[in-house]
């Protein structure tokens, strides 16, 4: 600060330095200073300069600005004075005094001259786009301003740094998240500019999900009632929407048509509108109609029109419609939204056709609107918005058509006259002394006939009573004789269009308009006079009028033929002037900006002479009238036998057509029904498939029963060759054989089982008979060989305790001669020789010998007696089990043969059955044989397959 007062700062002693200067030492403290503080207060300084002496603190410090960015990054507040520097060097927003004193012009080619310095060096724009991405509200700010006001010079290159830029956009986007309304705010401003007519950029912010960010903002600022933000997040939302079919099937895809509903709920106290509130809801319709402009292609805009209708948006701008107190210009907008949200969509047409006014009685909104259309102290702007309205009702409307013109024809006119209809509004209208309300009324009775012949027709039937005591007048007649009265240009224009779009392309109504004797001799002396520049515009539409006479004129009339018209505007006129004047048309300046667009905008009342649609009408029929005008008559002629010709061909054709017709409905439904035959045909070959097949199983199936069965089943082998499947499903049949094969398994395991056991016992038998008599082992093969053998056993038992008893006893009685012996031994003394003691020792040696032989039998035959005990408790166990298998077989046994008698019952039932199906499939193929579809004859097949089982059937027989 010290170095800022001694530059800036008032000396007592010397001349005052000037600003260039000052600005000069300014720029070599920042370029040379080493400190971060002398830096950061030239840099300050330097921007309280910057709005004054803007062009030399640009010239000369701009360079050592970008350098700061460049290396004092760390400095957030440096930083935020080198940024806000450059956005005073670069903005155009200088205040009002000093405004004064320079152009805007120089103003503004300063800031260009600027922003184009600036931008020269790509990576400045990078470098700014980092800078937004701090946090630091000190940086964060000036650097959003900053690149707007760069924006703002030099839109397109700054929008392509962006572009290219990495991750350019979506550091952007983050500006809307930002807590801070200020930076938001700006954010929002930052992105109109980025956005403006540049689709690349649209279509990256609106992927990255700025829908959704706008409409929360609008939401939370409080929808129409909200601020200026409000504002600028709709002229943001524009932006991204308009002309942009990508982003306008996105924002309908996304569902975001939905949240536009609430933006349009007023309140039943319209009173007191702030000019902020009007300018929001303003914007607000006009973004619903960008979404539904007839510039839009026509799928985009149908799908968004049905989107409306179904969110409850155009029932909510009606309600807005019919609603008091509204301001006029949200008035006039909301008609023009709800014209181009019906435009085209028969839906939204029909809906819009039942609104009713809030009114006693209550009348059709349609109603009231032509009421405001045709009072002539109404705004101009809203009565070309009700004309709108009314003509986007009719487009592609041919039910709305017919409805207003049906309340002009005499059997649906109220003859109470307690309500008026659209049709006496119109015709009031197209009658009156304010002309333009004539030519309002004319073009929409033009827009209520267009491409419609049969209304055209139907329209001849209007009479109208013109006065009392004088007979009614038809409506066409009534507008001639306006047109003849020399009425104002602009009413006479309206009349004109009028018959134009009502004898074009409708004979009938040429022959109506001819048959008036006054008609021609008006038209051709309007053509012939050489009137000013204002009557050029009727001379014009009199020879379109005069050109569609003779272009469709049936030549039913004999005084006014197509030859005699010609002959007549040749002779009264000339050709060349005829064609002339029927130039006027398309090179009028009205004219011109009439076909632009469909909706009917001019800056005063007397501009307002062309419809849009009548445009188009001029167009097409211009060149036609000018060939049929320079053909000869010979050329007529030709060209009459070529039309009759060709009107005798297209009645042919058209009879044909009709024939061809009622044969392709009738084709149709017999190829319904041929269809309906197919599908029973391939059910009938599917179940007919099915079905032989499951015979082919039960033929198998009843083979086998049949085996197994024996000779008493052989009296159903004769239904076996026609046994065809009824009320029984394959899946019981297929359980039941499965069932049967498992039992069959069962009694085979058991009888295994049984067998096994059988020779167990045979063996356990053999080693405890071996001794006994062959007559024995014959015994135990008989089939109570198990008792027996137990029986045999228990006696040899016995038999072995009866020998061991035995010979226990002898072991007992030799024990006690032992003993006796060897107490006569102890007490007689023992000769050492001698025969006696031999004999008795020898017989002691004997008796020990017996002794010990005795003894080790007895322990055999213990041994023995014990392994015979064990043999006899398993051979017990295994006879019990034995018995209960053989118990439990035997029920089995039981059980099969029951289920054996049910299967028999059961097949019994099922050949007959088999047999009604047969029946049933021979009256399906004799069906389907006289349906004319092919059908294979099976019994060929069937009875080779008889064959085959009867002698397969016979050989069994032979083998049994």
């Amino acid at each position: 600060m010290n170095f800022l007062r001694g530059v800036m700062g008032a000396q007592s002693a010397g001349p005052q330095p000037s600003g260039a200067e000052t600005i000069q030492k300014l720029c070599d403290r920042v370029a040379s200073s080493t400190l971060l503080d002398d830096r950061r207060d030239a840099v300050r300084a330097l921007k309280s300069l910057s709005k004054k002496y803007r062009l030399e603190v640009g010239i000369q410090a701009m360079p050592h600005l970008i350098h700061v960015l460049q290396t004092d990054r760390s400095d957030s507040e440096i930083i935020g004075y080198a940024l806000d520097t450059l956005y005073n060097i670069i903005s155009n927003d200088l205040e009002e005094e000093e405004q004064e004193e320079n152009s805007q012009k120089q103003v503004e080619d300063l800031g260009s001259q600027f922003t184009e310095i600036f931008i020269k060096q790509h990576e400045n724009v990078t470098l700014l786009l980092t800078y937004l991405e701090e946090f630091d509200f000190q940086v964060r700010w000036p650097g959003v301003k900053l690149l707007t006001a760069l924006l703002k010079q030099q839109g397109p290159q700054v929008q392509q740094i962006i572009l290219v830029s990495p991750m350019g956009v979506s550091r952007l986007m983050d500006l809307l998240a930002d807590s801070r309304e200020v930076i938001r705010n700006d954010g929002v401003l930052l992105l109109q500019q980025l956005t403006r007519s540049n689709a690349a950029i649209q279509k990256i912010v609106a992927f990255e999900n700025a829908f959704e960010r706008l409409l929360d903002i609008i939401t939370e600022e409080g929808n129409s009632d909200g601020g200026i933000v409000v504002e600028d997040c709709l002229l943001l939302l524009q932006n991204l929407l308009k002309n942009n079919n990508s982003n306008q099937n996105f924002f309908k895809e996304g569902s975001y048509i939905q949240r536009m509903k609430p933006w349009f709920e007023v309140s039943d106290d319209n009173a007191g509108w702030s000019a902020q509130k009007v300018t929001n809801l303003h914007l607000m319709l006009q973004l619903v109609r960008v979404l539904v402009s007839p510039t839009n292609p026509p799928g985009a805009t149908s799908s968004c029109q049905k989107a409306m209708f179904h969110c409850g948006l155009l029932q909510q701008l009606c309600t807005i419609l019919m609603a008091t107190g509204v301001p006029a210009d949200i008035l006039t907008e909301t008609i023009n939204t709800v014209s181009e949200v019906i435009r085209g969509c028969q839906i939204n047409q029909d809906y819009f056709a039942s609104v009713n006014a809030p009114s006693n009685p209550p009348r059709p909104a349609i109603v009231v609107l032509l009421m405001s259309m045709v009072n002539e102290r109404q705004p101009f702007v809203l009565r070309c918005a009700v004309l709108y309205c009314f003509q986007c009702f009719l487009y592609k409307n041919q039910k709305g058509q017919g409805e207003i013109v049906s309340t002009l024809l005499p059997s649906t006119i109220d003859a109470t006259g307690n309500s008026v209809s659209a049709g006496q509004l119109l015709c009031g209208g197209l009658f009156s002394t304010d002309s333009l309300s004539n030519w309002c009324a004319a073009v929409a009775l033009a827009h209520a006939l267009q491409e419609n012949a049969t209304l055209k027709e139907q329209l001849l039937r209007v009479q109208l009573a013109t006065s009392i005591g004088n007979p009614p007048v038809s409506l066409l007649q009534q507008c001639t004789n306006i047109l003849s009265q020399g009425s104002k240009v602009q009413t006479r224009v309206g009349l004109l269009m009028l018959l134009c779009t009502w004898l074009s392309n409708c004979p009938i109504a040429v022959t109506h308009f001819l048959h008036n004797s006054a008609n021609i001799p008006f038209l051709t002396g309007q053509i012939a006079e050489n009137l000013g520049e204002e009557e050029q515009l009727v001379q014009g539409l009199c020879a379109l009028l005069l050109g569609i006479s003779i272009y469709y004129n049936d030549n039913s009339l004999e005084n006014y033929k197509k030859e005699k018209l010609k002959q007549l505007i040749e002779k009264r006129i000339g050709k060349e002037n005829f064609i002339e004047k029927l130039g006027f048309i398309s090179k009028h300046e009205f004219y011109s900006r009439a076909a632009q667009k469909p909706q009917p905008s001019f800056s005063s009342p007397d501009h307002m002479m062309f419809d849009h649609e009548f445009t188009k009408l001029v167009k097409e029929l211009e060149g036609v009238i000018t060939k049929a005008v320079y053909k000869s008559s010979e050329e007529d002629k030709k060209e009459e036998e070529v039309k009759k010709s060709l009107e005798q061909h297209d009645n042919i054709v058209t009879h044909y057509k009709n024939v061809i017709r009622v044969q392709d409905q009738e084709l149709e439904e017999l190829k319904k029904q041929v269809e309906s035959l197919k599908m029973q045909n391939e059910q009938f070959q599917t179940t007919i498939t099915q079905q032989v097949s499951q015979i082919q199983q039960h033929k198998d199936q009843y083979n086998l029963l049949k085996v197994q069965l024996g000779k008493e089943n052989q009296h159903h082998t004769s239904h076996s060759d026609v046994a065809q499947m009824n009320g029984v499903q394959p899946e019981d049949i297929s359980k039941l054989r499965d069932e049967i094969e498992e039992w069959k398994h069962k009694l085979e395991l058991l009888q295994e089982q049984l067998k096994e056991k059988d020779s167990l016992i045979e063996t356990l038998k053999l080693p405890s008979v071996a001794g006994d008599t062959t007559e024995q082992s014959s015994q135990t093969n008989k089939p109570s060989g198990g008792r027996e053998a137990d029986n045999e056993l228990y006696k040899e038992m016995e038999t072995l305790r009866s020998k061991i008893q035995s010979q226990s006893s002898d072991i007992n009685k030799l024990q006690t001669e032992n003993q006796e012996l060897l107490q006569k031994l102890s007490l007689t003394p023992v000769p050492v020789s001698g025969d006696g003691g031999t004999v008795v020792v020898s017989k002691t040696a004997d008796l020990d010998g017996k002794l010990s032989t005795l003894l080790q039998e007895t322990k055999e035959l213990k041994n023995e007696l014990a392994s015979l005990s064990e043999e006899k408790a398993s051979l017990k166990s295994q006879l019990d089990s034995s018995n209960s298998t053989v118990a439990i077989l035997q029920n089995e046994k039981t059980k099969l043969q029951q289920e054996l008698a049910e299967s028999k019952k059961e097949q019994d039932d099922l050949l007959v059955l088999l047999a009604d199906q047969d029946q049933k499939i021979i009256a399906l193929k004799n069906k389907l044989k006289h349906l004319g579809e092919p059908v294979e004859d099976e019994d060929d097949t069937e009875s080779g397959d008889q064959g085959e089982d009867d002698e397969e059937e016979d050989g069994e027989e032979e083998e049994d």
